[in-house]
Formats: structure tokens, C-alpha cells, sequence
């Protein structure tokens, strides 16, 4: 039987311009608010274009010991240029890139997937140290 997780790219977002780069501290306080970005093309820049796109990001966070990740957001991109007029005559483009805004009770991992609409599903991780309260 095939599995949606073996239809996943991965690879170094420094060198692929598909891959998720997700940004925010290594380590965070427990239950206090904190800023998650994720973007794609950072080091090489990925078309938007009505041809060539990023559909979506998906974050999630997995925390350390547990069995089952927990969804955090679904960011659809739906604007790249398209109109009755043609491809890329628009008056409208949406970037692929998303900052949310989080807070953690536990150590683990985040993860970020995305989808382009000609090469597929790709991801990348990136684990984050909760500091406990004392």
C-alpha cells in the first residue's frame, strides 16, 4: 500500500528552493507567545507566477514523547497573476511565506510542509527546546 509520507521531498532549502525554511528561536519559554516563520526560496528565489506556484504551507508540532503531532495552521496562497485577460496579467499575487505566532508546553519538533503545483509535496523540521517555568 503507498503512504502520503513517502510522496514527500525533502532536501537543504540552501540549495533547493521548494524546501520550507522555518524560522524562530532554538530555545523558547514555556507558555510564552513566540513568532514561527516559514518561507520558501530564501537562498533561491521560487517563481509565483500563474504557471509556477506555491499552493500551500502546513505547520505542525510533534512534542517530544508523544505519539501524534498536533496542526497548527494551513496557509493557502490563491492569488498568482491569473485573470480572463491571461496567465500572469492579474492585478493580484500572494508570497509563499506565513508567520504565526505560538506558545509550546513541551519540548519537540516543528514541521513545515508545502506544496508546488508542478513538483509536489516538500518539508522540513526543526527542533525547539521549551525552557520550563520555575
Amino acid at each position: 500500500m503507498a503512504r502520503i509520507g513517502e510522496l514527500y521531498q525533502a532536501a537543504d532549502w540552501k540549495t533547493e528552493k521548494h524546501v520550507p525554511v522555518i524560522e524562530c528561536a532554538d530555545e523558547v519559554a514555556a507558555e510564552e507567545m513566540f513568532d514561527v516563520s516559514v518561507s520558501l526560496g530564501k537562498e533561491i528565489a521560487h517563481p509565483n507566477t500563474t504557471e509556477h506556484h506555491i499552493m500551500w504551507i502546513k505547520v505542525h508540532f510533534k512534542p517530544n514523547e508523544d505519539k501524534f503531532s498536533y496542526d497548527l495552521g494551513s496557509f493557502e496562497f490563491s492569488a498568482h497573476g491569473a485573470s480572463v485577460e491571461g496567465p500572469n496579467t492579474g492585478p493580484a499575487y500572494t508570497n509563499h511565506s506565513v508567520v504565526c505566532r505560538i506558545k509550546l508546553k513541551k519540548s519537540g519538533v516543528l514541521f513545515a510542509s508545502a506544496y508546488c503545483n508542478i513538483h509536489g509535496l516538500w518539508e522540513n523540521s526543526k527542533p525547539i527546546n521549551v525552557r520550563q517555568q520555575l
